[in-house]
């Protein structure tokens, strides 16, 4: 009887899987593991136990490179996007096998991968290539090995259950779940920011880019992984430049047109977020979109806001041109929360900001997504092997790190008219489960030197330009 009880509940997990697939116009890898890993923990009814989705979590080899020359960067670029193919697709294999062996055939994938990537820098003559991503080229290896983990599902808060009854148990296969939403009126007030002392800079610098009128998506990373197709494996809105993909160069950035009003040429761009509508998208089985695992309506922003602001400690340099800042982390459910910069809020509730949920909104008020980028800049290059030491945020006290010095810090913010009732997430990795924690900003700083010279000295001298 149990074994015919446990063969029901397989059956039926199956059953909703094709059916969610159908409903959200599905194929991609996503789609189907939260069910697999629920059904792990599924009585002998076939009753979903409370409790946990489980994902796979990796080593990030990009996080730890410490020089990429530029004879490498094509190859670690390849290796890095695949790397993220390989995690996605054993993502997906956990539903029909089993965890010991999907990881076993991961580890051999990413062994092999992760040797290309040594290989290729000990060839291109990386500077300290031993200490190359932290470890010996030998010992990479060690960062080929991966686990399962358990995430919770468990709702927040009594609002959130009532959004997310829409997604069904505890939530949509492959994330978000009923865990992630909490009402924004529960959220503590924010601290407020240090005030402004004598020689510090109190101006602010706004460029004005649109809203994506223009319909400019892709699934492309130039920062992380340039010249790979879908090497994001999300789909990315974008603002300001027009011309930004996989394969866009100094040169050719500054040579496109914009959409900012003032001249400007600099990229901005994050992760859609999507309404979970249970309408196909156009992107349904498309690179970036359902082939990813990332489902449901794209939702168009109701305005972007493109703010650059001072130091309360002291004057700010400008940015250098081609400068690039990532700020958040696209895998922070498993990477761990210290590059985590995720902020959420709602329309007249903005001095209360969520970090790891998504805002239940009170009627008439829009979700805010707000990014805060690293405001300190090492004074060498425009980008570093990892695309962060080369930035740092400022001190609690307003003061940069040593050896940093101030620039101007660009916010972005960006709200959204959701449906009432509905639930929605962003777009990414399939294995991040589209917890809001994993929500990124992106800039290329692409400002004509005189322009960015104005708005230094605009900040500087306290007006608001």
């Amino acid at each position: 009887m149990m074994r015919q009880a446990h063969k029901r509940s397989k059956l039926r997990t199956r059953a909703v899987v094709a059916a969610a697939a159908l409903l959200l116009g599905g194929g991609g890898t996503a789609i189907v593991a939260e069910y697999a890993s629920a059904g792990s923990s599924r009585d002998a009814a076939g009753t979903r136990a409370a409790g946990a989705a489980t994902t796979i979590s990796c080593p990030d080899v990009g996080d730890r490179l410490q020089d990429v020359p530029a004879a490498a960067r094509t190859e670690v670029s390849k290796g890095l996007s695949r790397l993220d193919a390989q995690v996605a697709a054993a993502y997906g294999r956990m539903t029909e096998s089993e965890p010991e062996a999907v990881l076993g055939d991961l580890q051999r994938e990413r062994t092999e991968t992760i040797g290309r990537i040594s290989d290729s820098l000990r060839a291109a003559g990386a500077a300290g290539a031993a200490d190359t991503a932290g470890t010996a080229p030998n010992e990479l290896t060690g960062l080929s090995g991966c686990r399962t983990s358990k995430v919770s599902t468990a709702a927040a808060d009594d609002s959130s259950r009532t959004l997310s009854s829409r997604l069904g148990g505890g939530g949509m296969p492959g994330g978000p779940s009923r865990a992630d939403f909490a009402d924004i009126r529960n959220a503590p007030a924010a601290k407020g920011t240090p005030a402004t002392a004598r020689g510090g800079s109190s101006g602010t610098f706004t460029t004005v880019c649109g809203r994506n009128e223009n319909g400019h998506f892709n699934p492309d990373n130039v920062i992380v992984t340039p010249g790979v197709r879908n090497g994001a494996h999300h789909m990315h809105d974008y603002v300001g430049n027009k011309s930004t993909d996989a394969f866009s160069t100094d040169a050719s950035l500054a040579a496109a047109g914009t959409t900012c009003t003032n001249g400007d040429k600099s990229t901005h761009y994050w992760p859609v977020l999507r309404v979970l509508d249970g309408k196909a998208a156009p992107d349904a089985r498309a690179p970036g979109g359902g082939h990813d695992g990332n489902m449901g309506t794209i939702l168009r922003p109701a305005s972007v806001s493109l703010q650059f602001r001072g130091s309360p400690v002291t004057k700010v340099t400008a940015m250098p041109r081609f400068l690039r800042i990532i700020t958040g982390d696209a895998k922070a459910l498993t990477n761990g929360t210290a590059n985590a910069n995720a902020s959420w809020s709602c329309t007249g509730f903005e001095n209360r900001q969520l970090k790891d949920k998504y805002p239940v909104c009170p009627d008439g008020a829009d979700v805010v997504r707000t990014f805060a980028f690293q405001n300190c800049w090492d004074g060498r290059g425009t980008d570093s092997a990892n695309h962060r030491t080369h930035v740092a945020f400022a001190r609690a006290d307003g003061s940069c790190p040593r050896g940093f010095r101030a620039i101007p810090q660009l916010v972005q913010r960006i709200t959204y008219d959701v449906p009432a009732g509905v639930p929605f997430a962003v777009d990414s990795f399939p294995e991040q489960l589209h917890k809001p924690v994993t929500d990124h900003g992106d800039f290329i700083n692409v400002m004509p030197d005189a322009l960015m010279a104005r708005a230094a000295n605009c900040i500087n001298t306290g007006r608001t330009c």
